[in-house]
Order: C-alpha cells, then structure tokens, then sequence
C-alpha cells in the first residue's frame, strides 16, 4: 500500500530544478571536506510531528489526517510505520526518532501498552532492515498522559515516579533492540508552576536518580549509545529545571552525570531562553557536552514553540559551524523536530517541508566551510586574544601570576590604553560576503 501516492524519490536536481519536489542544494553523494554530505549532515525523521501530528493547536483541532486509513490504534499505528519508512525512503533520510508513545498507542494497562510496543518494535525492525533505516534515538513520552500532570521523574507522587521508570525501563529497552544511537531525557513537566508548592531539591534529587538508574540499566542490557538532555526553559511548564545547556551542566556536575549526558541542542528551545541557536551550541562545544540537534526554527513574534522547518539559512550555517568546529557528529545527527504549518495540511505540504529544511542545512554545511576556509572571521577572534599569548597575559593562562603581582603591574601601567574595536558591523558584513558573494 502507498502512502504518499503522486511523489516520486526525491533527487538532487541542483539550484535550477524546475520542480519544488527536488533538493536544489543537498546532494547527499557531494564530498566536502572528505566526506559526503550525507555523513555531515545525518538527518533524520521525528515521528511525533511528521507522522503523528494533525496540525492542532490549543485554539483549534487538526487540519491533517493521520489516520493512515485505519481506525483500530494497532492497524493505525501499523500503517503509520509503513508509511513513515515509505516517506524516509522517497526523501533518502537516513535516521528517524521517536517517542514510545508515537510508535504504539498506551493500553488499560502497562503490561498491555508493552505487549503493543513489542509488536511494533518488531515491525520497525523489518522495516528498518527492509528500507536500511537507522534509529538516531529514542525517549519516552513522560508528560502527555494526566498521570504526568505535575511532572514525572519530579513529581510529588511516588507512585508517578515509579510509573515513568517503568515506561523508560521499556523504551530504554525497545531503544537497544532496534540499535539506536542514542536515548533522550526531555523534561516536559519537570519543573514547577509554583515554588509555593514545590520542593525543589527532593524534585532534583530524584530526577538525578531516575537519570542515574536509566543509564546504569541500559548499559546493563548492551546499550552502547550516547545519553542526552534536551534543554528547554518553559512550555508547557512555566519553570522547567533544564532551562538551558548552562543550567543544564551545572545540574549534571552537582549529581556527578556530566560523565553520561551530552546535549541534545533544538534551536526554537534556546530562542525560548532567549539565547541563540548558535549560543547553546557553543556552550555544549566549549564544555564537551556536543551531541545531537533537533533541527527546526521559532517564529520570533510568538511566545512559544512553534517548531517550524528551518528555512534561516544564517542560523544552519552557524550551526554548522559549531559543529565542525566540535569534530562533526559522532552518534548525533540532525533530527527535524519540526511540523509543517496548520495551514500547511496535505501530505505534499511535508515533503516539501523537509526539502526546505534540508536543503538549508546542505547551505549553512556548504556556508560554514567557506567561513571557515575564508579564515578572516577566526583569525580575527584568535587576534583579539593575542594579548594572551606573551607577556602577563600568558601569565594569567598559565597561572603563574598572583593577584598581588598583577597590582603591581596595573600600579606600573597607569591605566589599560590599548583596547581595539571588535568590529561587530565589518565582522557580519564579512560573513555576508562570503555567503553571498559571486
């Protein structure tokens, strides 16, 4: 059974496609910098938005049937597996993600909901042989049913904290099956509405603890993936506890995680904590947390995660450049966390959006390198420290200076006379030089 009849395999056409169902810059077989863009880029399919999500919102119902012509929640799922492998194989995407929940609708009971998942895990597993589909990373869906309504790993309710272990005990487990390579913590409710309510250190301390028994029981089992934290700051809670990579790392180091844990970045999350796309991964890079990145974009005019397709092609060439800068991907890749818009509602509507996103991803890879080949814009960084490299300043970095020698240096100097401009307005105007000169 064809899913998405009418659309043929997606191929690269370059820049003067006469089709909008082609890749006018992903060429997944292109080397660039000895290696393909494929191997660069890694994308991946989200099951949750692309295959399950109908285009609601919270002032109106779907737009967007995704019933996938069955109406039993096992046939449906089922036919949603055909599908997703169907839509993977017509855009040539290597990876996909998903929520337990996405993949096998929950029963009356948690021994049913499992029976559910291992009847689909072993479907995916056919089909990921069949279509030579690969798992980027799994999670668990802890905050969509009521049982999470005041979090799950943070909950006051013993009993929902034993619950959410289970579930992630299971996925954790359908992870390793399928060779995923990785397993995610999202902490959609774990966080607080209230600190009137809220004891924040017994809700942090237990999250340190589910986290923990996660990771020991996975490697238990074989699991040899990576462990990432997917930082957001607010929505659906007001106050989540991973705010941010920053607050996120400090959380880790307290519970001695930072070992387990690397960053799962998503670009419409750091907007949220008002940071840039760019800033978090830069601080993941420069603390070694690097890992994966669900791609997508916000709308800046609205408060909340919008999860657009990126299109931005300033925001995927800077990230890019973060992550060539962290040694490229090892187990992460490029996850489309990203739903087509609610008026967007047919089915050609998603190719199309993931062609967009793609191929901005195929500019921002191809953008990074000439900046960085370019070398103006490092080399101007790497100069505004050179005060760092002789004389006191090298004494600062090697810690060979005392606070009471450094006074005598400042007495010695008078005043500091030789600060430079950091030429912000030259520095953004190189870079559209490079990005769009001919």
């Amino acid at each position: 059974m064809e899913f998405f009849k009418g659309i043929e395999k997606i191929k690269y056409e370059g820049k003067n496609a006469k089709t909008p169902f082609a890749f006018r810059y992903y060429n997944p077989d292109e080397v660039v910098a000895g290696k393909t863009m494929r191997e660069h880029l890694r994308f991946a399919m989200s099951y949750w938005h692309t295959m399950c999500a109908e285009g609601a919102d919270m002032f109106g119902v779907g737009t967007i049937d995704k019933s996938y012509g069955a109406a039993d929640p096992m046939e449906q799922a089922k036919n949603k597996a055909y599908a997703a492998f169907e839509l993977m194989d017509k855009l040539d995407i290597d990876y996909f993600c998903f929520h337990d929940r996405d993949i096998a609708p929950e029963g009356q009971t948690l021994a049913e909901t499992n029976a559910r998942l291992d009847e689909i895990t072993a479907l995916l597993k056919d089909l990921m042989k069949r279509y030579n589909k690969k798992l980027l990373w799994g999670t668990a869906n802890c905050f969509g049913n009521k049982r999470y309504m005041h979090g799950a790993g943070t909950a006051p309710n013993a009993d929902a904290f034993a619950f959410a272990a289970a579930q992630i005990k299971k996925a954790v487990e359908i992870t390793t099956a399928l060779g995923g390579e990785g397993y995610v913590f999202w902490g959609g409710r774990e966080g607080y509405e209230t600190l009137l309510n809220t004891d924040m250190g017994l809700e942090q301390d237990n999250m340190a603890r589910l986290m923990r028994m996660t990771v020991d029981y996975a490697r238990s089992i074989g699991f040899k993936g990576d462990f990432y934290i997917e930082p957001k700051p607010k929505e659906p809670t007001k106050h989540q506890y991973d705010f941010d990579t920053a607050t996120v790392l400090a959380f880790l180091r307290k519970y001695g995680l930072d070992n387990d844990f690397k960053m799962n970045i998503e670009a419409n999350h750091a907007t949220l904590a008002a940071h840039t796309f760019q800033h978090e991964l830069r601080v993941a890079r420069i603390n070694d947390a690097f890992g994966s990145i669900d791609a997508n974009q916000g709308d800046m005019l609205l408060g909340w995660d919008t999860d657009q397709f990126p299109t931005n092609v300033y925001e995927t060439t800077l990230c890019m450049y973060e992550v060539i800068k962290a040694g490229g991907f090892t187990k992460g890749g490029l996850n489309f966390d990203a739903k087509t818009r609610r008026g967007s509602n047919t089915p050609e509507d998603i190719f199309l959006a993931y062609i967009a996103g793609m191929d901005a991803f195929a500019l921002g890879l191809r953008m990074a390198y000439k900046i960085i080949n370019d070398g103006r814009i490092d080399n101007f960084v790497q100069e505004r420290y050179a005060s760092y490299t002789n004389g006191i300043g090298k004494k600062i970095v090697d810690g060979s200076v005392t606070m009471a020698e450094l006074e005598q240096y400042a007495l010695a100097m008078g005043d500091v006379t030789t600060n430079i401009s950091g030429r912000q307005e030259y520095l953004e105007n190189v870079m559209n030089e490079i990005m769009f000169g001919f």
